[in-house]
């Protein structure tokens, strides 16, 4: 257990690392001169190394384990890259250092996720993937209002050195107290490699699943991690405080989401038809924010919260995608959800930037958000479509044969 303790709170820092931006936007425009455009390339990059980095780590958790996999990535490029954000002093910089920062958080989830995947009965994935996840969705938290005022304390460099300096402890802490669950001889040997990804994607049963699996997460994490600051500060006015303080109720909400969806398909006995009424919840209220960019602060705080909630069917997705993954390419298939799901983000991050640029207008903000959260309602209702093809998993039984 205290090798999950030290994943865990890894998660914590990965959650965080993808959501501090938008905290941060104010002082990087003010310091730095970097536009809504160069901050949302910053986000990106992390979700597009996080998700690209996803292939290699599979194969090397089915090879070498969750112990090394996760330590040496945590602490190389994690740490490194909190430290290079810390000196930055070009917009540039804190692309680069993000990327670093995702390929250095990529493995920490898939590490304790392989890790449930081989000592825990099936059925019991969903809720432990969600109760992680909800438990990691606590560096969101950190990511809002706390940081804002440690910023507005300390100043936003000694801050990023001391998070810098914690993900290297977290590393060791990881190297020193995760076990490898043990592995047959051939499994260790990684007989597929990275053509184990090949026989993963023939599987028609994943088909419809990765749609969804891409998008649903998009919209909760692109919003909190990066548009909620220029959306408030936009079309509100907010301040760094401000801001900070919707987000964290934001990041409250997505960490109840993930203990709600937790158990839910053991109540109601069905993997899909909990998701498909998860993503109606997030698509009415993204849909509605379309129509009506320019409300009130208090009913943008509600539907971004309701959107938070909502789209925290991480863990049941990767529940439902599991139950039809054959057991020697339990890391690989991990992985690979995983990719479309962060690298669904990372696309979504960059093409948002493209989409609020693009609809600025000189008379007022609210038309380019509006155009943003209708992208993201376009994008998840079409995935929704898609993923009604679905074949159910009952969480009572592993499909995978």
């Amino acid at each position: 257990m205290s090798g999950i303790a030290a994943l865990a709170i890894g998660y914590v820092l990965s959650q965080f690392y993808r959501s501090f931006l938008a905290v941060l936007t104010p002082v990087l425009t003010a310091e730095l001169g970097a536009s809504k455009a160069d901050l949302s390339e910053a986000s990106g990059a992390f979700f597009l190394c996080f998700a690209l980095s996803q292939f290699a780590i599979g194969v090397s958790l089915d090879r070498f384990g969750p112990r090394r996999t996760a330590g040496v990535l945590l602490g190389v490029c994690g740490g490194g890259g909190a430290f290079l954000f810390a000196v930055a002093t070009k917009p540039w910089m804190v692309t680069v250092a993000m990327g670093l920062i995702g390929i250095g958080c990529a493995p920490v989830l898939m590490a304790a996720l392989f890790i449930f995947a081989r000592i825990y009965l099936p059925a019991r994935f969903a809720v432990l993937a969600s109760w992680m996840v909800a438990f990691g969705t606590a560096g969101n938290v950190i990511g809002a209002s706390p940081l804002a005022n440690a910023s507005e304390a300390f100043g936003w460099r000694p801050v990023m050195v001391g998070l810098g300096v914690l993900t290297v402890l977290t590393a060791v802490a990881a190297l020193v107290l995760v076990r490898d669950p043990k592995q047959s001889a051939s499994e260790q040997t990684g007989r597929s490699g990275f053509s184990g990804y090949i026989e993963l994607l023939s599987m028609r049963k994943l088909w419809p699943i990765i749609p969804l699996t891409a998008i649903a997460y998009a919209p909760s994490a692109g919003i909190r991690g990066l548009w909620a600051g220029p959306y408030l500060a936009d079309v509100y006015h907010a301040d760094t405080i401000l801001i900070g303080d919707v987000t964290f109720f934001m990041a409250l909400s997505m960490v109840a989401g993930a203990f709600v969806y937790g158990p839910l398909d053991q109540i109601f006995r069905t993997r899909k038809w909990v998701a498909v009424a998860g993503t109606l919840v997030s698509l009415a209220s993204i849909s509605y924010l379309a129509v009506n960019p320019l409300t009130t602060i208090t009913g943008a705080t509600v539907l971004l919260v309701l959107i938070g909630i909502s789209g925290g069917s991480y863990g049941l997705l990767m529940a439902h995608a599991r139950a039809f993954l054959p057991a020697h390419l339990t890391g690989r298939g991990v992985t690979l959800m995983n990719f479309f799901s962060v690298g669904g983000v990372g696309l979504m991050q960059f093409a948002t930037g493209s989409v609020v640029t693009a609809n600025l207008a000189p008379n007022g903000e609210d038309a380019a958000y509006g155009a943003l959260f209708t992208f993201y309602a376009a994008a998840l209702g079409i995935a929704l479509l898609i993923y009604l093809l679905a074949r159910d998993a009952k969480p009572h039984r592993d499909l995978a044969t």
